[in-house]
């Protein structure tokens, strides 16, 4: 070891100086560290009151008030903070009651609730004031209407400005309409000259006056919304061309219309072109019922070529004066709720949701809850994608915010926290996790009686479709034609064709049940009724389907079984056992067999008897069931002379109405 050193000094000849330095340089560095602490020690202790001397341990903060008040969920971290504890106590008391939790688990009330009561709280659950879907799903716009006007002082309220939809067939000119509106060049900008997605707009006229448009890429979009939960519309334009005049998808969107329940103008455009005949339309609208103010009537019908500009102004007039007889209002400092008009998700920013504030005022930085989603809002655009800090009712805005795209037709809501916010979601959620496996038609003939007699319903919406026209007029004859007292049946929309996705969105939209006759049901559209609970009732003679729904108002549908097969088995031996009598020991071929079950009995293809399964055993068990694949013993009741090679059929009985 010597030597290496020596070794190394001969190397490093000025080592040791080095090292010399470094170790006198260290040693300072120490005694002014300790000279800075006792400098700070002894300034600190002058500056200490002599008859207050530094307590030796401090206590957390107790809370002020024990009463605690909790939502249906929240967090571990959330009711630590409410109860100005550490987490970790909290998860000690979980764990005490045998719940292993973290932090940022999600509690509901009850567990929350035990938690806090042992650790001294008064607890009591917090209801937030949330418009709720299913409540929001029973009657649309008409019931956020009906709750702000409610809840909301009539001193409160104000003129707001009119929410109107344009509809009408394809390409009879709604976004060129809007184009002339806006002197803007909308219409260019869409593939083929076809409004491709949703979109709101607000304009402001000469005299001051504000309308927000809807431009929808048709009626199907417009009943999509009332079928999620909400209606934004106040007024629908009905766009005709003078020269097509009333097309099936025309009578299909008046329909809708007529189901909203909301004032119809009609924009009869095109009277510039050499073939248009306003006359023969107008004709058209009064066999439909809406006759022309000019013929004695009380249809406001607004000639116009949006394509020349020519009788905008008009239709602009002829808005705003059937504004001033229904009166539209909005309280600007209520609770703020509104319609999802529109979401997507964009490449730059995010999900993009297109807002329509109904009462209230949006801020940047609301937290807000849409369905089962939440998020705040960390910007906000106008339709012309300017920035803006609020938004006043009946204005459409753009937000950021959302991690998620809600739906269009879904209703949002303002709530004061996100905890509050996430809270809610989470009960959704919950809620929607227990129910998702139960679907239920919205409304069958089996259930109209018992609603009808709970005064739940007074009019019973139909959807009929049928083969031909020579079928359809008959039909809507004999319904018309059906004495009812107690409930109204009404006829929401008649058409010939297979049953489509219109014709499902209007009847969810409008709880209709939907009448197919001698019609099939578009695949697109059987899935939706399926997912929705849409009951579609196919007949091929109308004496059955007049009296399937005559007898369903008055409470008389008898319900119907069909017989569907379970399984079959294969008799190889007979046996008699006392106090039983004869047991077909049989091997199942498919399916399973199960006790209790009809028996239906073949030799060599033919039908030899009918009976119950009274007896099912492997081997000297008595069991429920036996899959295929398996030996047991069968007792047929009914059937005594079961012979070997008989084919056993189960059968059950399954009710379709």
């Amino acid at each position: 070891m010597k030597q290496k050193n020596k070794n190394q000094n001969e190397r490093f000849p000025d080592a040791n100086k080095y090292a010399k330095i470094a170790r006198q340089r260290s040693r300072a560095n120490t005694n002014r560290r300790k000279s800075r602490s006792r400098q700070t020690n002894n300034s600190t202790a002058s500056k200490r009151t002599p008859n207050k001397p530094k307590p030796e341990t401090s206590a957390p903060p107790s809370p002020v008030d024990t009463k605690l008040l909790l939502p249906p969920f929240l967090t571990v971290r959330d009711l630590a903070e409410l109860m100005h504890h550490s987490p970790i106590d909290v998860i000690k008391k979980l764990m005490a009651l045998g719940v292993m939790a973290n932090i940022n688990q999600s509690l509901d009330f009850d567990t929350a609730s035990i938690v806090a009561e042992e650790m001294g709280f008064e607890v009591e659950e917090e209801k937030p004031d949330i418009l709720e879907n299913e409540e929001e799903k029973q009657d649309t716009q008409k019931t956020l209407r009906q709750r702000i006007l409610e809840t909301e002082k009539e001193e409160n309220l104000q003129i707001r400005p009119p929410v109107v939809a344009v509809l009408g067939h394809v390409d009879h000119g709604k976004t060129t309409l809007l184009d002339a509106i806006r002197r803007t060049h909308v219409a260019s900008g869409e593939s083929g000259g076809i409004t491709q997605h949703m979109g709101a707009y607000q304009v402001t006229l000469a005299n001051g006056a504000r309308i927000t448009f809807l431009d929808t890429p048709g009626h199907e979009a417009f009943t999509a919304m009332r079928a999620r939960g909400a209606q934004a519309t106040d007024i629908a334009v009905l766009v005709v061309a003078a020269d097509d005049g009333i097309m099936p998808q025309t009578i299909e969107a008046i329909n809708h219309i007529k189901a909203a329940q909301v004032p119809m103008v009609v924009a009869l455009n095109k009277i510039d072109k050499p073939n248009a005949n306003v006359e023969r339309v107008k004709q058209q609208l009064s066999d439909l019922g809406f006759v022309p103010e000019e013929w004695g009537g009380d249809q406001i019908i607004v000639p116009m070529s949006a394509k020349q500009g020519k009788g905008v102004e008009d239709l602009l007039e002829n808005i705003l004066l059937v504004v001033e007889i229904i009166g539209i209002k909005a309280n600007p400092e209520g609770q703020c709720v509104g319609t999802v008009i529109e979401g997507r998700l964009d490449r730059s920013r995010g999900v993009t949701i297109t807002l329509l504030v109904q009462n209230g005022t949006l801020h940047t930085g609301d937290s807000i809850v849409i369905g089962n989603k939440w998020g705040r809002v960390r910007a906000m655009f106008n339709d012309k994608g300017k920035p803006i800090k609020e938004a006043l009712p009946a204005l459409p805005v753009s937000i950021l915010g959302f991690s998620e795209v809600p739906e269009a037709g879904e209703i949002f809501q303002v709530v004061p926290d996100e905890r509050l916010a996430r809270s809610i979601v989470q009960k959704r959620k919950a809620e929607t996790q227990a129910t998702k496996t139960q679907t239920t038609p919205t409304l069958t003939l089996d259930q109209i009686f018992d609603q009808v007699q709970q005064g739940k319903i007074k009019t019973l919406n139909l959807v009929v479709r049928a083969d031909v026209q020579g079928s359809l007029e008959p039909i809507i004859s004999s319904l018309e034609q059906i004495p009812a007292e107690e409930v109204h049946l009404k006829v929401l929309h008649k058409a010939v064709g297979n049953v489509t996705e219109s014709d499902v969105l209007l009847a969810i939209a409008s709880k209709a049940i939907i009448i197919a006759f001698r019609v099939s049901v578009d695949p697109a559209a059987a899935k939706l009724a399926e997912a929705n609970g849409i009951d579609i009732r196919r007949y091929d003679v109308i004496y059955t389907l007049v009296d399937d729904v005559e007898r369903a108002l008055k409470g008389m549908l008898e319900p119907i079984y069909e017989e569907r097969p379970i399984g079959k088995a294969e008799v190889k031996e007979m046996f008699h056992i006392r106090k039983v009598g004869s047991i077909a020991g049989s091997y199942v071929l498919e399916g399973y067999m199960q006790r209790n079950s009809i028996a239906k009995v073949y030799r060599q293809g033919q039908e030899v008897g009918t009976g119950r399964i009274s007896s099912l055993k492997r081997f000297t068990e008595d069991v429920t069931k036996v899959k295929a694949g398996f030996e047991c013993g069968i007792g047929v009741e009914g059937v005594p002379d079961l012979q070997t090679g008989d084919i056993i059929e189960g059968i059950e009985k399954v009710r379709v109405r």
